[in-house]
């Protein structure tokens, strides 16, 4: 750039009142950044009009230990960046992306989910300058580098993607993962149009629809290998065959963004209201939640939603939202959630007051944790608490049952703000509607490395049965689980193991209606059945 200046003479236009620097004048000016280095910085740009797009975007109100590599993140999803300018001393940066289309997308996307670099709230918009032109002060030259390094791994628009559509598999899948989790992860590289998530050779797959072969590349480029959770829910990304994916329902399984009309099918019911998010977003923090896992560094920034999305595909944050997605070579993936704060009891409402049980909660919710103590509300039947043992487990029963159909009702799971379930008072009778269950011998996730804990899925019609004894044939069991009035559709034992077998209900709310009805059912010679779901149909 030549170092004439071309002023936009714009009558009355003032400066973007998010652009002010308090000590620098209208116009071509010099920037001291004595802070970082004793060379002064010639900062030459055109101005601008306020809110007028320019490839520069201004970053403010950074934390004063900001590292180049984390202002670097904020624009690597959106295309390339040709130029950094650190302000460490006014905790501002200047990034230049590649063209004015990128720079777009990321001022919208961050004008929708506000970023937050450890801690601090920072403020994305376009620069009042059209390039950045930088110098070789020792500063600049680390910003450079760093540029370069985090750079060199990213995509080359010039290359063209084999496909603009991705085949997505989570393996060792330990905690639920759903499609909203997955949009908010594939939203950082570009616009989502489209996504199915289902379930084929027992693994949880999805197929996702980028609007260009580039937010493809550089998704995969920098997700595979991934870990969602510290650990596990390992993602491994590769090209469909597919151009195009036909999305006929918006619902949980499936959903396509540019087509808010869909209808939601006859799916489980989705989200009635954004404050529902918490009950579909997995929210384990990568600070293992279990005994053994170990605890990683922390994310380098979280998303926060500033407003509602008007982009198709760009996920506002849900609530406890999306943590780091790192820089590409980053080992691991953070959810932020609202329950790591402690909170391990569940207000469970919409319940039906005719028929449901401190038991049938204890069992339910006894899939996805141990269960403390159930109080059903003696002025409000249709309300009960629950308490599990530790938040996590509290995490994802909410996330697994909220929704889901109980005694033809749809259960509303939200955190509780008690932090434990009372006991009625000595001499008090509270009609059998308080339990205790801390000493319960069929708690799932007593033993530490217990296989249960990796066999933990979403309700679904299919079970799985085992600790079955070798005299109770197939006819047996299918007798005993139509006894409830519910349909058997199909049996299966395991080819190796008698003592395990698949049974396929009518319905999911059949299924669970059943495992609550038969789990530890006595099938005589000291067999106690164990029921659970199943991530197979037959």
């Amino acid at each position: 750039m030549d170092g004439s200046v071309h002023q936009d003479l714009t009558a009355g236009t003032k400066r973007g009142s998010e652009e002010v620097f308090p000590s620098v004048p209208n116009g071509p000016y010099i920037m001291s950044t004595t802070a970082n280095g004793n060379d002064s910085k010639k900062f030459k740009g055109d101005i601008r009009g306020p809110g007028v797009p320019s490839k520069v975007i201004h970053i403010r109100k950074l934390p004063n230990d900001i590292a180049e590599a984390e202002v670097i993140s904020l624009g690597l999803p959106f295309g390339d960046i040709t130029n950094l300018l650190m302000l460490k001393a006014k905790n501002q940066a200047f990034l230049e992306m590649n063209s004015e289309e990128a720079a777009q997308n990321m001022v919208g996307y961050y004008s929708t989910v506000m970023p937050i670099i450890r801690n601090h709230l920072v403020y994305v918009q376009f620069s009042n300058h059209k390039e950045l032109k930088t110098d070789n002060s020792p500063n600049q030259e680390r910003a450079q580098a760093a540029l370069r390094a985090l750079t060199t791994s990213h995509v080359d628009p010039t290359m063209g993607a084999p496909s603009t559509v991705l085949r997505v598999v989570v393996e060792n899948l330990v905690y639920p993962v759903t499609l909203d989790a997955l949009c908010q992860i594939f939203s950082k590289f570009g616009t989502v149009l489209r996504i199915i998530v289902f379930t084929k050779n027992s693994q949880f797959q999805a197929l996702l629809q980028y609007a260009d072969g580039v937010s493809a590349q550089s998704a995969k480029l920098s997700l595979e290998g991934q870990n969602i959770y510290n650990g596990c829910c390992t993602l491994r990304i590769s090209f469909s065959k597919l151009t195009s994916l036909n999305v006929k329902y918006n619902n949980e399984k499936s959903r396509d963004f540019t087509r808010p009309d869909l209808p939601t099918g006859d799916s489980q019911p989705t989200m009635e209201h954004p404050a529902m998010a918490t009950a579909f977003n997995p929210g384990i923090i990568s600070a293992g939640p279990y005994g053994g896992a170990t605890h990683t560094f922390p994310p380098t920034f979280t998303l926060q939603p500033a407003m509602s999305s008007h982009y198709p595909g760009l996920v506002p944050a849900l609530p406890g939202g999306l943590a780091s997605l790192g820089l590409p070579g980053a080992s691991r993936l953070g959810f932020h959630h609202h329950l790591s704060s402690g909170v391990s009891v569940l207000l469970v409402s919409n319940l039906n007051p005719e028929r449901v049980t401190p038991l049938c909660l204890f069992v339910l919710f006894g899939v996805y944790g141990d269960v403390m103590r159930v109080k059903i509300l003696f002025n409000k039947k249709e309300n009960a608490l629950v308490q599990m043992s530790d938040c996590t487990q509290a995490q994802l029963a909410m996330s697994h049952l909220s929704g889901q159909q109980l005694h033809g009702k749809s259960l509303r799971i939200t955190p509780s703000k008690h932090t434990s379930v009372q006991l009625p008072r000595e001499g008090h009778e509270d009609q059998g509607l308080t339990k205790d269950y801390s000493n319960s011998p069929l708690h799932r996730f007593k033993k530490p490395g217990s296989k249960n804990y990796s066999n933990i899925f979403p309700p679904s019609a299919t079970l799985h049965l085992s600790n079955i004894p070798p005299s109770v044939v197939e006819d047996d069991l299918k007798m005993l689980f139509s006894t409830s009035g519910a349909m058997v559709k199909a049996f299966k034992f395991f080819q190796k193991d008698h003592k395990m077998a698949l049974i396929q209900m009518g319905s999911v709310e059949e299924a669970i209606e059943s495992l609550i009805e038969f789990h530890n059912h006595d099938l005589g010679e000291n067999h106690h059945l164990r029921v659970s779901f199943s991530k197979s149909s037959i």
